[in-house]
């Protein structure tokens, strides 16, 4: 099954209480269609107590089982707690988009989406290159301690 076809057969199902299970989950949504995999992603700190993060994933073996239980489950109850039944997403890489560690005009493919002529594009490259960097717009106000007009 390719990513595609899998992210298309996975739903998101958010708002869970810790005492949910992934048989729980199974018992849950097996009336919709074959599942083929539950997963409850752990908390990232090791000595937390919580058995799970509040969401999790259940795979369907078919794209259309998913629709029908996201259908029929969103804002449903288990536990007492109204759950969130969505199409699943795919996860987001950590060096692209608002969020990562690198600047977004470095991010490889922002040149080519936001349009950029091909002069302005072969100056950047030049300055690259050589290392410059343009003059510092505050360079010579050291000696300007006091805002505002002079007195005199």
């Amino acid at each position: 099954m390719s990513d595609k076809t899998r992210l298309k057969s996975t739903v998101y199902v958010g708002g869970l209480d810790q005492a949910v299970t992934a048989n729980t989950l199974a018992e849950a949504f097996v009336p919709f269609g074959e599942i083929v995999d539950i997963s409850l992603p752990k908390p990232d700190q090791p000595n937390s107590s919580d058995k799970h993060r509040g969401f999790g994933y259940v795979e369907f073996e078919h794209a259309e089982d998913a629709h029908e239980a996201i259908y029929n489950m969103d804002g449903s109850e288990i536990y007492g707690r109204t759950i969130k039944v969505a199409a699943a997403k795919p996860q987001k890489d950590v060096n692209e988009g608002l969020g990562s560690k690198t600047a977004i005009w470095e991010q490889e493919g922002y040149l080519a989406k936001h349009a950029v002529s091909e002069e302005d594009r072969q100056a950047t490259e030049q300055a690259q290159a050589a290392g410059d960097r343009p003059q510092d717009p505050m360079q010579g106000l050291e000696q300007l301690d006091v805002a505002g007009p002079k007195l005199e």
